[in-house]
């Protein structure tokens, strides 16, 4: 078994507790914990004792709010269509596996922690868990596959808002647009998640893994959608906009955007 810097891996009667594990910075997806996503999840693919997959946040606060600004900060055009395009292939692992997995979000999930819970098949929340695409705070757009789920999953005027304004929404309300599947108590969220899994994992395997097959055949990835977005992704990264963002929000004041 791999060792972790960034995660913590509990297996459980079948089902695979993924926790992400950077409490102090409130379980940001930094490059490296992205990565080991990846290697956890092939892991998880090639153990057949693994039957489903819960990703969650260490703590209270946060299932992971957002990418390291720190990494951001250094991206520019060339390195940032590749960071997007890295971003998407590994949370497309998540959403293409056929075997189940959840999202147990108990805290916040903004940028790439609400990406990270879209590419789960299904999301349960805890009632103090904030959804949110902020990217646009800092002259960015969603660039791990967000701007196509989110669109997926409460619908195109909706999804435009919530990008455009980078507002974040409670639990309840991603509960009403569809962006969450159940609202729980933070007690009792791992609970729900693993009764959800049991039912699953008592079904057919070869059934659950061809739904999956199914259900993302409606939506084709080999379609522009995700190419546009790492595409526009670049090229925010090299926008006088971006480095406007970048330092408003290290000098805590509100950005002056100059659309270039």
């Amino acid at each position: 078994m791999t060792t972790y810097n960034n995660l913590k891996l509990d297996l459980q009667e079948g089902i695979l507790i993924i926790t992400i594990s950077r409490v102090s910075k409130l379980n940001a997806l930094n490059i490296e914990t992205v990565e080991e996503i990846q290697t956890a999840m092939q892991e998880a693919y090639d153990n057949d004792e693994v039957k489903g997959i819960i990703f969650t946040g260490e703590g209270d606060k946060a299932f992971a709010a957002g990418a390291d600004i720190g990494e951001i900060s250094q991206l520019n055009e060339v390195i940032g269509r590749r960071f997007a395009e890295r971003g998407q292939d590994i949370f497309a692992m998540i959403e293409e596996s056929t075997k189940p997995v959840i999202a147990a979000v108990n805290g916040f999930a903004l940028g790439g922690g609400c990406e990270l819970a879209m590419a789960c098949h299904i999301r349960v929340a805890s009632h103090n868990a904030r959804f949110g695409q902020p990217e646009v705070n800092l002259g960015l757009i969603p660039g791990y596959g967000g701007t196509q789920r989110l669109t997926q999953l409460v619908g195109k005027g909706k999804a435009m808002e919530l990008m455009m304004t980078g507002d974040m929404i409670t639990a309840d309300d991603a509960l009403r647009l569809g962006l969450a599947n159940h609202v729980t108590t933070p007690g009792m969220l791992m609970e729900k998640c693993l009764e959800i899994m049991r039912k699953i994992t008592s079904k057919a395997p070869l059934a659950v893994g061809m739904i999956v097959d199914c259900v993302n055949a409606w939506y084709d990835k080999e379609e522009h959608g995700y190419q546009t977005e790492a595409n526009s992704f670049s090229r925010c990264c090299g926008s006088d906009d971006f480095v406007e963002g970048i330092n408003a929000f290290f000098q805590k004041r509100k950005p002056n955007f100059k659309g270039t």
